[in-house]
C-alpha cells in the first residue's frame, strides 16, 4: 500500500486510500478512483498499491528528438473559429507528428509507484501504435505552483497533455486559466469544480462502478415488484462513499434500501457485528445484498448469511485470478470491474502480454490499464478532433468528445459473475 501521504494527494477519490485499508489506494484509479463523472462538466475522483516491473522503452526528451519528428500539427478542438492564438504552435508543420506530453509525478515519494504504473501502460500502448506521434515525459511536481509551472512548460512544447495524476493537481489546473490545449486528466477534480472545455477527465471511479452495479441489479432482478436492497458497508471512507453511490442510484431507480455498517479490526469484520447482521437478515430477508467491502470482508459476510441471497459488489470485492486464491464463499457474486481484471479474453486485453497479478497488486494493475487507455484516448482526439470517439478499451467501453464545446466522457464496466475462481460475463454478454 502507498503511505498515508498519498491520502492527501488523492483525498476524495473513488477508491480506497493507502491509509484506508482496503482494496485500492489512489483516488482515481479505483480502488482507484479514477473515472470522471460519467458524462459531465463537474467532477469528483485516483488510487493504488505496488506493481510488478514492466518493460518500457525510455521516452526521449524533447531536445533529443530529431527535428523531423518534433515538427507538429496543432490539434484544432475549438470548433469553426479555430484554437485561440495562445494554443497554436508557431510554425507548426501540418504533416508533422503529434507531440503528447505525459505529465506524471514520477519522483514523488508518495505517488512515484502509481505514476510509474500509468507510464508503463501508456508506453506499452504507444509502442504498439506510435506512427505519427511522439511522447515527451514531463516530471510533475506536487505543489500547486509546481503543477502550474510544469503544465505551462508541457503546453508550450506539445500538442496534447496527458495528466496530471493527483486529484489536487487536476483541481489546480481546472481552476487555472492555463488549459488552452487538449488535456486528458487522469483523476477527477474536487466536487463541483468546473472543468475547462479543453480538459477531458478519464480517471477510474469505484463510485461510478457502484452506480452501474445498481442499474445492473435492477435490470437483472426487478420483475415489476418492489426490490429492497441491504447495503453492507465497512467504516472506511471509501466504503461509505460507494455505499452512498449505490444507495443514491438505487433510490433514483425507484427502490428502497437499508444500510448496515459493520465494525472491523485490522480489516476483519467483528464476529459480534456479523452475528447481528445474520439475525437481521434471517428475520427480514432483503431482495439483494450490496457489499461495500473488500473481497475478504465480503467472504466473511457471505459465510455467515444465506448464500442464496443475490450478492453484488463493485471492483473492491474482486478476489482476483491468482492461482490458489479462489474464494468459494463468493461463488455466484455479481460485480463490475475493468475488462483488464475480469475479461482475459477481451480483444483489447489480448493485445497485451498475459499477466495474473496478486490481489495486493490489483490497484497498480488497474493504473497500468488506465495508462493504456489514456494513450488510446489521446490518439483518438488527435486523429478525430471535435468528433465523438467510441472504443472497447481495457478499462471498459469508452466514449467521449473533446473540442467544440464542453468535453464528454463515459466509461461502461463489464458485469461478470464470480464462480470457481473465474469470471464469466453476466447473461453471456459484455
Amino acid at each position: 500500500m502507498l503511505g498515508c501521504l498519498a491520502a492527501g494527494l488523492f483525498a476524495g477519490c473513488n477508491t480506497p486510500m493507502p491509509c484506508d485499508p482496503g482494496p485500492g489506494g489512489l483516488c482515481t484509479p479505483i480502488i482507484a478512483n479514477t473515472s470522471a463523472p460519467e458524462t459531465g462538466r463537474r467532477a469528483n475522483d485516483v488510487a493504488a498499491p505496488n506493481m510488478p516491473n514492466m518493460p518500457v522503452t525510455p521516452v526521449a526528451p524533447l531536445a533529443s528528438v530529431p527535428a523531423a519528428i518534433v515538427q507538429t500539427r496543432p490539434i484544432d478542438l475549438s470548433g469553426p473559429g479555430g484554437l485561440p492564438p495562445a494554443a497554436m504552435q508557431p510554425g507548426a508543420v501540418q504533416a508533422g507528428a503529434v507531440r503528447i506530453a505525459l505529465m506524471l509525478p514520477l519522483r514523488s515519494e508518495a505517488l512515484g509507484k502509481p505514476a510509474e504504473a500509468v507510464r508503463a501502460g501508456f508506453m506499452a500502448a504507444y509502442e504498439r501504435d506510435s506512427a505519427g506521434f511522439v511522447v515527451n515525459l514531463v516530471q510533475a511536481g506536487d505543489t500547486p505552483d509546481q503543477v502550474t509551472s510544469d503544465y505551462a512548460s508541457a503546453v508550450q512544447n506539445n500538442d496534447i497533455v496527458v495528466g496530471p495524476l493527483a486529484r489536487s493537481a487536476v483541481t489546480t489546473l481546472a481552476a487555472s486559466q492555463l488549459v488552452l490545449k487538449p488535456t486528458i486528466a487522469l483523476n477527477n477534480p474536487d466536487a463541483n469544480t468546473a472543468v475547462p472545455d479543453l480538459m477531458l477527465v478519464m480517471g477510474l471511479s469505484i463510485e461510478a462502478e457502484a452506480r452501474q452495479v445498481a442499474q445492473m441489479a435492477a435490470d437483472e432482478l426487478h420483475a415489476g415488484l418492489p426490490l429492497r436492497a441491504l447495503i453492507v458497508s465497512g467504516t472506511n471512507a471509501w466504503q461509505r462513499r460507494i455505499a452512498l453511490a449505490f444507495q443514491t442510484r438505487w433510490k433514483q431507480l425507484g427502490f428502497q434500501s437499508d444500510v448496515v455498517e459493520l465494525a472491523d479490526s485490522n480489516g476483519y469484520l467483528s464476529e459480534a457485528a456479523l452475528a447481528q447482521l445474520k439475525a437481521r437478515v434471517d428475520a427480514d430477508p432483503p431482495g439483494l445484498l450490496f457489499a461495500a467491502l473488500d473481497a475478504d470482508q465480503a467472504g466473511q459476510m457471505r459465510m455467515n448469511l444465506d448464500s442464496a441471497l443475490p450478492l453484488y459488489g463493485a471492483s473492491s470485492v474482486n478476489p482476483g485470478l491468482e492461482p490458489g486464491t479462489a474464494m468459494a464463499q463468493l461463488d455466484g457474486m455479481r460485480l463490475m470491474d475493468l475488462p483488464w481484471e475480469v475479461q482475459p479474453d477481451h480483444p483489447a486485453v489480448r493485445l497485451h502480454p498475459p499477466r495474473i497479478p496478486s490481489r495486493a497488486m490489483l490497484d497498480m494493475d488497474r493504473l497500468y490499464a488506465l495508462g493504456i487507455d489514456a494513450y488510446r484516448v489521446a490518439r483518438e482526439i488527435a486523429l478525430r478532433p471535435n468528433q465523438q470517439f467510441r472504443f472497447n478499451g481495457v478499462t471498459g467501453r469508452l466514449q467521449g468528445k473533446l473540442g467544440a464545446g464542453p468535453s464528454q466522457f463515459s466509461r461502461f464496466y463489464p458485469a461478470v459473475i464470480y464462480q470457481n475462481g473465474a469470471f464469466t460475463p453476466l447473461n453471456g454478454k459484455n
